[in-house]
C-alpha cells in the first residue's frame, strides 16, 4: 500500500468511532472473530485499546493486522485503524 492510499484511509478513519474495545483479556479468539466480521462488513474499522490492557496500540497493531489479514493503517494514542478489502456482495467499497 502506498503512502497516498494510506493517507486517504487515515482521513476517512477520522470520521468513524471505535467499534471494538480491547481490554485486559487481550486478543481472544472471540475478539479476533468480531474484528474479522467487522472488516468483512465495513472494510475500515477503528479499535480502542482500553487503559486496563497490558499493552498499547502500537505494541499490538502489527500482530493484530497479521492475525486478521488486514493492512495496519495507524496506531495513535490508544486507537488502532485497520483496513481490509471485502468481497461481500453489495458493499460500498471504501477505496
Amino acid at each position: 500500500m502506498n503512502s497516498s492510499t494510506r493517507a486517504k484511509l487515515r482521513s476517512l478513519a477520522m470520521t468513524i468511532d471505535p467499534t471494538i474495545n480491547i481490554g485486559k483479556n487481550g486478543l481472544t479468539d472471540t475478539l479476533i472473530a468480531e474484528i474479522n466480521d467487522q472488516l468483512f462488513n465495513k472494510e475500515l474499522i477503528k479499535i480502542s485499546v482500553l487503559k486496563n490492557a497490558d499493552f498499547g496500540a502500537k505494541d499490538i497493531i502489527g500482530e493484530l493486522a497479521e492475525q486478521v489479514g488486514a493492512e495496519p493503517i495507524q496506531a495513535i494514542g490508544n486507537k488502532i485503524t485497520l483496513y481490509r478489502i471485502s468481497n461481500k456482495d453489495g458493499i460500498k467499497h471504501v477505496l
